[in-house]
Parts: C-alpha cells; sequence; structure tokens
C-alpha cells in the first residue's frame, strides 16, 4: 500500500500523479490579420456564415478569439483562409467592424435579452397587408419605433390594395409624416424600387402580408418561397426561415427578407429616447418637469402646451402618444 495514498501501491495507476495543466505564456501581443479581406454577412444558418467578398459567396465561420460576440446579417467583417467560394472551403471571420445601425428586437415584453436582427441598414420597411390577414397595428406601431431607436428611416409598404383601399390605414400614419407606397400582386414594382434605390432596406411584416412575393418581383432570381393564409386563424404561414441579403438589380441597392414574426418585443427601448426621433414635439417637451413622460396622463407636458398654442397639431400628439404607449405598454 503506497504511503502517499495509504490505498493504493507504487504498480496502481490510481497513486501517479495527474499531469499538471500546462498553458502557453500569455502575450499582449494579437494577430494582425493583415492578409485579412472585407465582407458582408449576407445569410446565417446554424453557425455558417455566408459572406460576399467582392463578387464571391465565401462560407465562413467565427473565430475562437470573437466568443460570445454575435455576427448578423449585415455585417462588415473581416475574413481569413480560403475565399475562393469553392464547395468544401471554409474561411474564418476574425472581426466585425464597428456598426452604423443596428435593429433589435426581444423575444417578448419582459426579455431583458436584445437579439440583433440586421445590422448597417438604412430604412425599415415595413410590410403591411390591407386584406388577407387583416392589418395588425400593433405592430406597425411598434416596428416604427424599433425604426426610431435605431436611427433608420421608416417605410409603410402597403399590399394587396386589390383587395381593399389603402386610405383608413394610411389617415392613422399621416400625422406621423411616414413616407408610403402601395401595392399588389402582379402589379408594376417600379414604385417601390425607387424608395429602395441606393439604400439598404429590411422587409419586416407578419408572414402572409407578400414579402417574399415582392421580394421575388423586386429580384427575379430570389426564388424566395411563397405562401397563404391559414383559412381558420387568419394569420400566414412562415415561409422566410432565416434573413437573406440580397442585391437588387444593377446594383440599385439591397434588400434583406426576414422571416415573419408573430411579436416585436421593444423592452430594449428606452421611452424617454422615442420623442428625440421626433424633432418638432421634442422642442416642446424643453420645459417639461423632470421625470415627464409626454405620455396623455401627464398634467403639465409640454406637448398639451404647444397643441393649445397652436405650435403642432395635435393628432400629431395623438399619433407620438400611439407609439409611446406601444412601448410602455412592454414596461
Amino acid at each position: 500500500m503506497s504511503r502517499r495514498t495509504g490505498r493504493y501501491g507504487a504498480e496502481d495507476y490510481e497513486s501517479y500523479e495527474r499531469p499538471r495543466r500546462r498553458t502557453r505564456p500569455r502575450t499582449k501581443e494579437r494577430p494582425t490579420y493583415d492578409d485579412a479581406v472585407t465582407g458582408r454577412v449576407v445569410t446565417v444558418d446554424r453557425g455558417r456564415y455566408t459572406c460576399l467578398v467582392e463578387d464571391t459567396l465565401v462560407t465562413t465561420m467565427k473565430s475562437r478569439p470573437l466568443g460570445r460576440k454575435g455576427v448578423v446579417v449585415g455585417d462588415s467583417v473581416r475574413i481569413v483562409g480560403d475565399v475562393s467560394g469553392d464547395e468544401g472551403t471554409l474561411a474564418r471571420i476574425v472581426e466585425v467592424e464597428q456598426r452604423r445601425t443596428v435593429l433589435r428586437r426581444t423575444a417578448d415584453d419582459t426579455d431583458p435579452v436584445e437579439r440583433v436582427v440586421v445590422a448597417n441598414a438604412d430604412q425599415l420597411v415595413v410590410v403591411v397587408a390591407l386584406a388577407d390577414p387583416e392589418p395588425r397595428l400593433g405592430l406597425v406601431d411598434r416596428a416604427l419605433v424599433a425604426a426610431y431607436d435605431a436611427g433608420m428611416d421608416p417605410l409603410l409598404c402597403l399590399t394587396k390594395s386589390d383587395l381593399a383601399a389603402p386610405d383608413d390605414l394610411l389617415a392613422v400614419y399621416a400625422p406621423l409624416g411616414v413616407p408610403y407606397v402601395v401595392t399588389r400582386r402582379g402589379a408594376d414594382v417600379t414604385a417601390v424600387r425607387e424608395r429602395l434605390d441606393g439604400r439598404t432596406s429590411v422587409l419586416l411584416g407578419h408572414s402572409g402580408v407578400g414579402k417574399s412575393t415582392l421580394v421575388n418581383a423586386l429580384v427575379p432570381d430570389a426564388d424566395r418561397e411563397t405562401g397563404s393564409v391559414n383559412a381558420v386563424t387568419g394569420r400566414g404561414r412562415h415561409t422566410s426561415v432565416s434573413a437573406l441579403m440580397l442585391e437588387l438589380p444593377a446594383g440599385a441597392g439591397w434588400i434583406v427578407d426576414t422571416p415573419g414574426i408573430r411579436s416585436f418585443g421593444l423592452a430594449h427601448v428606452d421611452p424617454d429616447d422615442l420623442i428625440d426621433a421626433f424633432p418638432d414635439l421634442a422642442a416642446l417637451t424643453a420645459g417639461c418637469s423632470r421625470g415627464c413622460t409626454h405620455a396623455a396622463s401627464e398634467p403639465e407636458c409640454g406637448l398639451d402646451a404647444g397643441v393649445l398654442a397652436g405650435a403642432v397639431a395635435a393628432d400629431r400628439v395623438t399619433a407620438y402618444r400611439r407609439l409611446l404607449a406601444s412601448r410602455e405598454a412592454a414596461a
């Protein structure tokens, strides 16, 4: 019996010392990746990132030094390794460059974890069907809040105008000055394309509103799967399962087709920041007492004083407060 362990003899493997953990000495020097090339992430699928490097699609993975840092569609990244795009090759993303804009959402209104939907986009196109399925203004309001929070320009795209007139819905958002475009299946999409020209635009909306149909019309070789609306629930079926960035013909811009969503959590948005997206209204709140939320329940809000003085239209304040309520309901 071994004196050291009291249990085993020297010939027993249990008595051997375990090998000590050996690590390389730390160094402050980090790889420079001088040979890295710049690419743009166009889609993400199960830990693999398809990046566009010049005119070549390259399959990549995230390098270990990036740790838990997320990589999303729209990111500008630096890549090392085989960027030939040949079948079976795999390069590495070693750096995510600073993002200009970040469109974020949470899974629901109580979820504190932010999820980045798309990076470096200029415009959020909220796609709404005028019928089949019926428009759900709650999502539109929340999408607008997310766009303002991200510093992106909003655009309403109203589809299926052959089934219903757009006038009533447009009247709801007219006080906010949100630009819009109206289209229908089989119609010429020139008006839509003009709104997208030279920009990176994210298409967002419920399933069944016609996003994939619109994408196929804008990019004829996109071949996005289209679906129908469930006759029982009145909701669309998911067709797009992942975000995909596509270049418009003749290099006229980029669009990002996102999967249809059921909800859009705004737990990440600070209600106090929403007013900054409306400079004319923000100017009226300069004299508000500290802690004023600018909601209709506030007794001495500068917005109400502005309406009484004729400095702003009452319907614009009402429309703003509707957006504010859509976020405060999440708190």
